[in-house]
């Protein structure tokens, strides 16, 4: 169904007075609430602090500087303390206090003004060619540690972990048309619409694409969308998970969906969940749904991007789960970040709504989550990243890969996952016997030996770049890499080693090109000509 400003409910910012959003967009700027301005007015350590949601220190910083319009924004918004209804006015001159009132974004209270929902600073770099960054506002509702009791049922989530991830891992390629599966607040469409020509964003919550529409709309010469016009790039769609775009294909999906596996109880209704993490399914079914059935609204040659949990059940991998969901003519690469037990992940969860306020409910909504995963046999839950991709029209599937990656990675990691595409691609189209390879620039070499040993017992390769891979090398092997110098092609350099180690059997050579090949695939050789 679509959505517009006739559809959006009362309790959410009003987008309805476009001049009026235009002139807070001014003032913003003029005030440097921008992510850099906040973090150089709290300080390192206290922005620090902010961003794990503990907003003491910020608060120390801010004392005695009363009067002081960023800072008056600051107390407003992030810390959601109540500020005078003057220092509002010094700080918003254009909307001033009565304004942030009609637009929803603030009220009159005893004590000042007290905001009425989260409205901060968001952005990224620009790439190196200086193309592409964003100094953004995003309004979400108050978070936990702003205000007291157990968040609303209906609560629309702000800026997060998830999907801070999802946005760096997304690779970033022109698309002509991009689905955004469970807008939120709208972070993903922002980071759509600076490679996408239009996106179609849909969301089940009319309160989560009400805030979507503000921010957009508040946004709009940055994300270069027409106020009066904007149905023109961006479509807005209230609807469950693929329903919305049924029949429709799309060149790129990304969705942070509600994947939170939650104990079902009898005769729940929708307005009983937590509808930005909980769809409603049992187990992890949404999952489940969305890795079958996202294949079918993407055009030959997309590929879709997602975040989800995903069961761990007595005497299964990590990895039987997810990939049984996969059809066989989809691309696939999972990639697991985490994985917990039952217990710490009810407590995360249960923690994340603030349900551990109140003894009684966190006990029992323990006690359900602990039952529920036992009456499947779970052992544990995986948390991870999804990328799918229905190949181009004629050709054939060439990535299929699980794993797990627990330790840090670089970010943005989008193009390093790109690059691990594309290097794929190419392995499933060459003759890497053909081929000149070359080391990559990141890459080093490590070797450890007993001492007086005349040989390493332990040669490493290891990459300094994306997902930091480490690969641990035969003496053979290690030597085909140090001769890879872009002057002998591949098959040249295996048989070369052949003959120098007097082994002419052909698995010799074909193992090492079945190793090289691994090499290629993990971005620690390159194609000369790539």
């Amino acid at each position: 169904m679509p959505f517009n400003d006739k559809t959006a409910p009362a309790d959410v910012p009003s987008s309805a007075d476009h001049d009026r959003l235009e002139a807070l967009a001014a003032d913003l700027r003029a005030a440097n609430y921008t992510v850099d301005g906040v973090a150089a007015l709290l300080g390192e350590s206290a922005y620090a602090a902010f961003n794990r949601d503990q907003p003491l220190p910020a608060r120390l910083a801010l004392r005695g500087r009363s009067g002081d319009p960023l800072g008056t924004l600051v107390r407003l918004w992030l810390l959601a303390d109540p500020v005078p209804a003057a220092d509002v006015e010094t700080a918003l001159p254009s909307v001033g206090a009565d304004g942030l009132r009609r637009m929803g974004l603030a009220a009159r209270t005893a004590d000042g003004m007290l905001a009425s929902c989260d409205l901060r600073p968001y952005g990224w770099e620009r790439n190196e060619d200086g193309t592409g960054g964003a100094e953004l506002w995003v309004a979400s509702d108050l978070a936990a540690h702003q205000r007291p009791g157990v968040l609303r049922r209906d609560h629309v989530l702000g800026i997060g972990h998830a999907s801070l991830t999802l946005a760096q891992t997304t690779i970033r390629r022109h698309a002509r048309l991009a689905l955004d599966l469970g807008t939120g607040c709208g972070i993903q469409t922002f980071h759509l619409l600076h490679h996408a020509d239009r996106v179609v964003a849909t969301d089940l919550s009319d309160r989560a694409l009400a805030f979507t529409r503000f921010n957009l709309l508040l946004n709009a010469e940055v994300l270069g969308l027409d106020r009066a016009d904007l149905s023109a790039r961006v479509d807005l769609r209230q609807g469950s998970l693929l329903e919305p775009v049924a029949g429709e294909q799309f060149d790129l999906v990304v969705s942070n969906p509600p994947f939170v596996i939650t104990p079902r109880t009898e005769n729940e209704t929708a307005e009983d969940r937590f509808t930005y993490r909980d769809a409603g399914m049992a187990g992890d079914d949404l999952v489940a749904g969305l890795i079958r059935g996202i294949p079918a609204v993407l055009a030959p040659g997309g590929h879709a991007q997602l975040l989800g949990n995903w069961e761990v059940r007595g005497g299964q991998s990590s990895q039987e789960r997810p990939s049984s969901w996969l059809a066989d003519d989809v691309d696939a690469w999972i990639i697991q970040r985490e994985q917990l037990g039952p217990e710490q992940y009810a407590e995360t969860w249960l923690q994340d709504a603030s349900e551990n306020r109140d003894p009684d409910l966190f006990e029992a909504a323990y006690g359900a989550y602990l039952a529920d995963f036992a009456s499947r046999g779970v052992a544990g839950i995986g948390f991870g990243m999804v990328w799918l991709r229905r190949p181009p029209a004629g050709k054939a599937v060439t990535l299929r890969r699980f794993e797990e990656i627990t330790y840090p990675v670089e970010q943005p990691l989008g193009p390093h996952l790109a690059a691990a595409v594309e290097r794929a691609d190419w392995l499933s189209g060459h003759d890497l016997a053909a081929a000149h390879l070359l080391v990559a620039d990141d890459v080093t070499e490590e070797r450890h030996q007993r001492p007086g040993a005349e040989h390493p017992g332990v040669i490493l390769l290891r990459k300094g770049a994306g997902l930091r891979r480490t690969n641990l090398l035969s003496s053979e092997l290690a030597g085909f890499v140090s001769a890879c110098d872009g002057e002998l092609t591949a098959g040249q350099i295996a048989g070369a080693l052949a003959a120098l180690l007097d082994r002419e059997d052909p698995d010799f050579r074909q193992g090492l090109l079945d190793d090289a090949a691994n090499l290629v695939r993990d971005g620690f050789l390159l194609p000369a000509t790539a």
